[in-house]
């Protein structure tokens, strides 16, 4: 792939109207789409983070990159990603996201996940996941469906979290 294309996105934050949004489903993995999985991958790896939503980006698509490797160099690339099973077994994990920064709280999930999407290719896959590919799975596939991992928390801590939020962008736009 030519990095000199690349193009780091703005990543939308909590609480964002536009991250609420439902991701419509990707048509044909053609160039345009390879191109917003290259800046999705270059904007999740500059963060740093482990997982990115088109959604965060303001670009509403189902289109999920993920890379939960020690070295970041394992991308991996959801297309129209799907949950089709998931474990009755939960977990509980403590969970952040770069529309939400510097917030972290513990949210239960299905423990394993088998999800089904296209790949950079347009080429069919499943994956069974577990451990942290399958909370980063469940976590970017939200996002797709308009919701933030703060509302798994209680009221009080999201509206704390969102007072927060709106403190912040105030305060860089006073930078700026």
């Amino acid at each position: 792939m030519d990095n000199s294309y690349m193009a780091l996105l703005n990543v939308l934050s909590y609480p964002d109207p536009r991250l609420h949004k439902i991701a419509k489903p990707v048509a044909t993995v053609d160039a345009r789409v390879k191109k917003i999985v290259a800046d999705m991958a270059e904007t999740m790896y500059e963060a740093p983070g482990v997982g990115l939503a088109a959604t965060q980006v303001d670009i509403h698509e189902r289109i999920v990159v993920i890379d939960v490797s020690d070295d970041q160099n394992e991308l991996m690339v959801f297309i129209n990603p799907e949950i089709v099973w998931a474990s009755p077994e939960k977990k509980t994990w403590r969970e952040g996201c770069l529309s939400v920064p510097e917030f972290y709280d513990e949210v239960e999930r299905p423990a394993q996940v088998k999800v089904k999407a296209l790949d950079i290719d347009g080429k069919e896959f499943e994956v069974d996941a577990d451990g942290l590919l399958a909370v980063c799975l469940q976590h970017e596939l939200d996002h797709l469906q308009g919701k933030v991992f703060v509302e798994y928390l209680s009221l009080l801590k999201r509206n704390r979290i969102s007072q927060k939020m709106k403190k912040r962008s105030k305060e860089l736009l006073g930078q700026r």
